[in-house]
């Protein structure tokens, strides 16, 4: 059995409904033996970090840079942890009102500095959530689960 975490920071309604895509993801059928642990980026921990294969992360674009909730947890993380997950799985999904750029440069230095390994394109996008943006993040978060099946 494999487990992925989901981190992530979704105050509305709009960033719920991606939360809640990748939890579709995460637990499809076809996914036989992978377990989800979710926690909100203020509730995860170095354990929760530490027992997972395999990260998907979530977070809205704020003031240019990423969620502080989700900093938050990267903060509370990183030295405990980045030895021993080096070069696990990962993708993300950053969703802003108008602009993404810091926040995509903070989710690559960061993710860079765990080792973690992207294995599959973020979505990263600004405006309305559509379908279209559910059905991707539901997909990439599959995909990084698949990736830790045997």
């Amino acid at each position: 059995m494999s487990t992925v975490l989901l981190v992530h920071h979704s105050p509305s309604d709009a960033t719920a409904a991606l939360a809640e895509a990748a939890r579709a993801g995460l637990t499809m059928p076809e996914l036989d033996g992978v377990e989800l642990v979710e926690k909100a980026a203020l509730e995860a921990t170095v354990e929760d970090v530490l027992a997972a294969d395999a990260f998907v992360l979530g977070t809205t674009a704020n003031f240019g840079y990423i969620s502080g909730a989700l900093k938050h947890f990267f903060d509370t993380t990183y030295s405990a942890t980045r030895e021993q997950t080096a070069g696990r799985p990962f993708s993300h999904w950053i969703h802003g009102g108008y602009d993404t750029t810091g926040a995509e440069r903070a989710m690559e230095s960061i993710t860079t500095g765990y080792g973690w390994e992207q294995v599959c394109a973020p979505v990263v996008f600004t405006g309305e959530v559509t379908e279209e943006h559910t059905a991707a993040v539901t997909e990439m978060a599959a995909t990084v689960a698949a990736t830790t099946m045997a």
